[in-house]
């Protein structure tokens, strides 16, 4: 009886471990869910915000909104582009890892327009311009030009398997369409003619014994007809 309770309060504390723990996996997974959700709605509304600030302020204060406004957009796509890349293609992982360097560039560079955006001083944001512009554009070229090596290797590896597929496809319906070498090749093996009488009987040959339908013949009375055990034998007339 003592194992029997033992058995079973082991079971009740597994069980109470298992859900347990399948409650913080799913409070996790619902976390980084909420997480991510609000993250992405942070920079949906900084992205429009900031597109508002690069038209709505002339001048300097502008145009730091509209650097920054195309180095997250730019570091963002090709963010996306490589991580959902990697995933097929594990080659990609060096690529990402360059990406994430360069990242770092880009999140100080972010920062600095940012905190710059308050600066009230226009005649120092006019003078640091010129620098943020040129830093700007080459973290921006990088990056576009990892994005777009990306998407023509996976265009390439796109092709290539069309191709392929396009060849054995190609082998497949010739050898559906097996026929048509018998259609275009040598004629099959015609039926024999037949006879210009073939309404009568085949003409002899020379030397044949079979008779010449044209010619009439004697009919040749049949024989006496084979009279079996089992017949009755006609009875005798009598005469009176």
């Amino acid at each position: 009886m003592e194992t029997v309770l033992t058995v079973v309060a082991l079971l009740f504390l597994l069980c109470l471990g298992l859900g347990a723990y399948a409650t913080v996996k799913v409070v996790g997974a619902a976390k980084r869910t909420v997480d991510r959700t609000v993250a992405q709605a942070r920079r949906t509304v900084e992205d429009h915000t900031l597109r508002a600030k690069s038209y709505g302020r002339p001048g300097p204060a502008g145009e730091i909104a509209q650097l920054r406004l195309t180095l997250r957009t730019s570091m963002r796509a090709t963010q996306d582009a490589l991580h959902s890349g990697v995933v097929q293609d594990e080659s990609l992982k060096e690529s990402l890892g360059l990406f994430e360097r360069l990242s770092v560039h880009g999140q100080e560079l972010d920062g600095i327009l940012r905190r710059l955006e308050s600066e009230p001083d226009r005649s120092t944001l006019t003078a640091r311009l010129p620098e943020l512009r040129t830093r700007t554009e080459r973290i921006t070229a990088s990056a576009d030009s990892l994005r777009w090596a990306v998407r023509d290797r996976a265009g390439r590896f796109a092709d290539d398997d069309l191709d392929s597929l396009s060849t054995q496809i190609d082998i497949e319906t010739g050898a559906l369409r097996h026929w048509t070498r018998t259609d275009t090749g040598d004629p099959a093996t015609p039926w024999p003619e037949a006879p210009a009488n073939a309404g009568g009987a085949w003409p002899p040959a020379a030397g044949s014994d079979r008779p010449d339908p044209a010619v009439p013949h004697a009919i040749t009375p049949p024989g006496p007809r084979p009279v079996h055990p089992w017949q009755r034998k006609p009875r005798p007339e009598t005469t009176a």
